[in-house]
């Protein structure tokens, strides 16, 4: 027996097998929920920022011009 996952979105469980046609999400509509959450930037992976790469992406300076 396949096991069984919870939706994403709803939190429904769903049977995690290759028949699912929506898996991980149960349903057409829950897929597209998470689809546009991640359009709107809703969701975002976090970044670190740091200075190590502001440096250089600044150009040389030419010291003959």
């Amino acid at each position: 027996m396949a096991p069984t996952v919870k939706c994403p979105t709803c939190e429904k469980l769903v049977l995690w097998s290759k028949s699912e046609e929506f898996r991980p999400f149960c349903c057409e509509r829950c897929r597209l929920i998470d689809l546009g959450e991640w359009a709107t930037a809703s969701y975002a992976i976090p970044v670190k920022s740091t200075d190590e790469f502001s440096s250089a992406s600044e150009p040389e300076r030419d010291e003959w011009a």
